[in-house]
């Protein structure tokens, strides 16, 4: 069989996966992509939700004056080039349930760094008759809510189209490491760079790095006596869908022992949904996936310290959508360009 060459094999065509091709592609590297489609990925069941403002102390996310606008400006960029919307922008309403709730909230919309992502007032709109009762509303702005499905499944389609993409799960003792790169069965590249999600744990390189698994479970309603066009956040959140049904999310289990979605996860969801809306809801489906999380809460980038021809880039977890953009250009650039990566994300912060 004849040899294919590349500058890059990905294995792991997530978001991840997706993002670091598509900025290698920019710089005019060839990318060649390994995937297992018989494995869900988290960024196929997440609802992609960009939230600058988390937390019960209503903290701004990490890093999130840089990441923002990136996430935005990137979106926006593959919108166009792909032909296809899957990038929208969306309030973010937080349920205050108490006085002091709203007391916290209202102290840090006296904060100059906090006023450019809180309204002065918020607008619940439909959610007013809607939702169940609650002390107050917040507003979160520059929200969003980006398909990540979509986004990688159009990736995928032209990559496909160009006999880049392989349908397998990639056996590690069949990689051979070569002096100028890599080897998998007939394809070559310079580099390998991992992005498979939580089944790194597998993966006979990076194992060492504290990588878990946290299972979340998520419905898919619709509401058919009214419609929303904000994001609704209590215990659960209630994001609109481009198509008029709605996620609401999400269980979230460090342990468990099936990565299927369970009889107790939809209890729980409907359980919550029915506390949070009064609205009558249609049932459509019940999913889940396993979110790659890190014990810090950042990102995994870098070389591995002994084979500097693999790569690895994951642990985007639950903020994927706000994280993935910025964090995959960095690593291009680091890979491409030799940049210092940065400290709080390099994986030299594990030893192995």
């Amino acid at each position: 069989m004849a040899t294919s060459r590349y500058d890059f094999i990905i294995v792991g065509q997530g978001l991840a996966g997706s993002l670091l091709g598509y900025f290698l592609e920019k710089e005019g590297q060839s990318c060649f992509f390994i995937d297992d489609p018989s494995q869900t990925a988290s960024s196929d069941v997440a609802a992609g939700i960009i939230n600058p403002i988390t937390g019960r102390h209503f903290v701004k996310s990490w890093r999130v004056d840089d990441l923002l606008p990136f996430a935005a400006a990137t979106y926006q960029q593959l919108e166009q080039e792909l032909g296809i919307r899957f990038y929208h922008p969306r309030g973010l309403l937080r349920v205050l349930a108490k006085q002091g709730d709203e007391n916290d909230w209202l102290a840090r919309t006296g904060d100059p760094a906090y006023q450019p992502y809180m309204a002065e007032t918020a607008s619940p709109g439909a959610y007013e008759h809607s939702a169940a009762p609650c002390y107050a509303y917040g507003e979160t702005l520059y929200a969003a809510q980006v398909n990540l499905a979509s986004l990688t499944a159009a990736l995928r389609q032209a990559w496909i189209g160009q006999g880049r993409w392989l349908a397998t799960h990639i056996d590690y003792t069949q990689l051979e490491i070569t002096p100028t790169g890599v080897r998998y069965g007939s394809i070559e590249a310079r580099q390998l760079v991992c992005c498979e999600g939580w089944r790194m744990k597998d993966n006979l390189y990076f194992n060492y790095l504290p990588l878990q698994g946290n299972k979340g479970e998520v419905l898919i309603v619709s509401f058919p006596e009214v419609s929303f066009d904000k994001i609704l956040k209590q215990q659960l959140f209630v994001v609109p869908l481009a198509d008029q049904t709605y996620w609401i999310g999400s269980t979230s289990e460090n342990r468990f022992e099936s990565d299927a979605a369970s009889e107790q996860g939809l209890a729980y969801l409907r359980e919550g949904l029915s506390k949070l809306m009064r609205s009558p809801y249609t049932l459509l489906d019940h999913r889940s996936a396993v979110r790659p999380t890190v014990r810090d809460r950042r990102p995994l980038l870098g070389r591995h310290p002994q084979h500097p021809q693999l790569a690895v880039f994951n642990g985007l977890g639950t903020k994927g959508a706000s994280l993935g953009p910025y964090w995959a250009k960095h690593l291009a650039d680091h890979l491409l360009k030799g940049l210092e990566l940065d400290q709080e994300v390099d994986i030299a912060r594990f030893k192995k």
